[in-house]
């Protein structure tokens, strides 16, 4: 395919690959090192010492503030400052790009979508999370697996809150940050491009969910992750609102975190982080209701006077 501008924009393949490249340094590179250097004058050791404490962080647990700094850093940078030269770059800006009439009624029903699909994506969560490969994958399994092992370490350790405000802490950084930096990156920049490239609304969409599912890394988690990227693709491509889609990751990570704060503190007997999908009936109950919400979610905008769809193809 030859690369080369459309209506004087890069082409949108190279838009989607340098965005992700510049995305991914600046959450793991610009955005560690930038964590480092915030953290660095708090901490009572040697520079050397701190490294050798972050390669191991679960071993202390007085690292977790550290690593929230560190996480918090990686996300404002790569999610939200790196977007905006990208923007700039494209011929954007955040005030085009979040621009959007504000309606009540899109709102509530966001957030009940965002819960009620919980119970569908259950039954993907299980059996994602149950998935073998062939025998001649074994050792591509073995690696996802050990990969999946060592991030389920990691997240086990940074959501066992030892006190309300490091819950508020992980709240701002697990739930507040992605939600709106993650739909910046992939809804707001790569399913843009992708439809301006392909002309294809459902297939960028998925394409645009299938990258920000692996974006994570996460074999044993990529199918539900991916849904849930549909389904923010599909609540924005219908407003053109981006921060009904910002809303609808937030409800989703927000609730888990939440969830998991009362489980700990013995409020409630749910435990959310459980790969166990709900019974049959609920998956059936919460399709139905997922279902209903997303028809009166879609004949709400298709009732507006302007089209939300030509907005984003634009």
């Amino acid at each position: 395919m030859e690369l080369e501008a459309s209506r004087g924009k890069p082409h949108p393949w190279v838009v989607v690959l340098i965005s992700l490249l510049a995305v991914f340094l600046g959450f793991q590179l610009i955005g560690l090192f930038a964590g480092i250097l915030l953290i660095s004058p708090f901490y009572e050791g040697t520079l050397v010492e701190m490294m050798e404490a972050l390669a191991r962080p679960t071993n202390d647990p007085d690292m977790k503030l550290y690593l929230y700094c560190i996480q918090g850093c990686g996300a404002i940078i790569g999610f939200i400052v790196v977007p905006y030269f990208i923007l700039q770059w494209i011929g954007q800006s955040y005030s085009t790009l979040l621009r959007s009439k504000f309606h009540i009624q899109p709102l509530v029903l966001v957030t009940f979508i965002a819960v009620a699909f919980m119970g569908v994506n259950s039954i993907f969560i299980e059996w994602n999370e149950k998935l073998r490969l062939p025998e001649f994958l074994s050792g591509v399994e073995d690696w996802a697996r050990a990969m999946e092992d060592r991030l389920k370490e990691m997240t086990d350790f940074l959501t066992r809150f030892d006190s309300f405000p490091q819950f508020l802490i992980a709240f701002v950084v697990i739930a507040i940050l992605p939600g709106i930096g993650e739909e910046i990156v992939f809804r707001g920049i790569i399913q843009r491009e992708l439809i301006r490239g392909t002309n294809n609304i459902h297939l960028s969409i998925w394409l645009a969910a299938a990258i920000f599912s692996g974006f994570h890394f996460q074999f044993y988690g990529f199918v539900p992750r991916m849904l849930l990227g549909a389904l923010f693709g599909y609540l924005y491509y219908w407003s053109g609102s981006l921060w009904l889609a910002m809303l609808a990751h937030f409800v989703n990570n927000g609730l888990m975190v939440l969830a998991m704060y009362f489980y700990q503190q013995g409020l409630i007997d749910i435990d959310i982080e459980s790969t166990e999908a709900v019974s049959w009936s609920g998956v059936l109950f919460s399709a139905v209701i997922t279902s209903i919400l997303l028809y009166l979610f879609k004949t709400f905008y298709d009732k507006q006077p302007s089209a939300s769809s030509g907005e984003q193809a634009a």
